[in-house]
């Protein structure tokens, strides 16, 4: 596998932000290492390096289709081992993984802005049947009122009595298995497993759904800026829709509806998931 030059790491800008760490990544102009291509038959491919790790094509007509896949051997986690020690020193994870990710030869980052957030809790189902045991083939049915919305490893994972889980095991009882790393994928409206197999495997043996670190793909500034100012002009005149004052109790309920939940979308813009890109196929023009 080629890997990426690593001669030279350009640190990420950290924004100041409450909630996810958000990670605004220039000099990288892409294609990174670990990214998505499109076919010529327009469905996905995943590609680490010159490797593919899975071809996929739709079944069905409309939007509602499915995405047969077959996963390849040879992914490579962008992220070394944990050790035992450092599962048990105390951490911010997401500070950690940002650091690997930025100086992997076998991740996604390109420029842009990232999210790199903790997560613990997750819709039901998502760890039990959303999660892609089968391996090598899988069948996502990718449905646009909902999509997908599960969990797919990129190598096969390991059984409960495995040494390595049994070992990750007593980790997760203990409260210090270190967590897994997910990235999320867009037009899936679901995640990858970057790194992690052995621990979730592990998490979910002791009855408990894996700590997770998401890599979420946010939208650049001047993207959320021009949707800010085009709600900000829908605001106006739905506020000026209102009735003069003085008015009654009902329109100030409303005025008041009307300046929470504006505040509270521009708020999330910033922080709003991106599309995942697709990259030229190899050898495409």
């Amino acid at each position: 596998m080629r890997a990426a030059d690593t001669g030279t790491v350009k640190r990420a800008t950290r924004e100041p932000a409450a909630g996810p760490l958000v990670l605004d990544v220039r000099g990288r102009p892409g294609p990174p290492p670990l990214r998505f291509v499109r076919a010529r038959d327009g469905a996905p491919a995943l590609h680490q390096g010159d490797r593919p790790l899975f071809l996929s094509r739709w079944e069905g007509d409309g939007c509602c289709r499915d995405l047969r896949l077959r996963r390849l051997p040879g992914h490579r986690s962008p992220l070394p081992p944990p050790t035992a020690a450092s599962m048990r020193a105390p951490a911010d994870w997401r500070h950690r993984y940002a650091r690997w990710l930025e100086d992997t030869p076998y991740g996604p980052l390109h420029d842009g802005r990232w999210a790199v957030t903790a997560r613990a809790v997750f819709a039901p189902g998502i760890w039990t049947e959303d999660l892609v045991r089968a391996w090598p083939d899988a069948v996502l049915q990718v449905h646009c009122a909902g999509g997908w919305h599960g969990v797919l490893p990129l190598r096969p994972l390991s059984a409960p009595g495995a040494p390595r889980v049994k070992a990750y095991r007593k980790h997760a009882r203990d409260g210090t298995l270190a967590p897994v790393l997910l990235w999320w994928v867009s037009f899936l409206d679901g995640w990858l497993l970057l790194d992690g197999h052995d621990r979730a495997v592990a998490a979910l043996a002791e009855g408990r759904e894996p700590a997770c670190v998401v890599l979420t793909r946010l939208p650049d500034e001047a993207e959320w800026r021009r949707t800010a100012d085009a709600v900000a002009e829908g605001h106006r005149e739905r506020m000026a829709r209102l009735p003069a004052r003085p008015a009654g109790a009902d329109t100030e309920r409303r005025r008041a509806a009307l300046e929470r939940g504006y505040a509270e979308t521009l708020a999330g813009l910033p922080h709003d998931e991106a599309p995942t890109p697709l990259w030229p196929c190899p050898g495409d023009a």
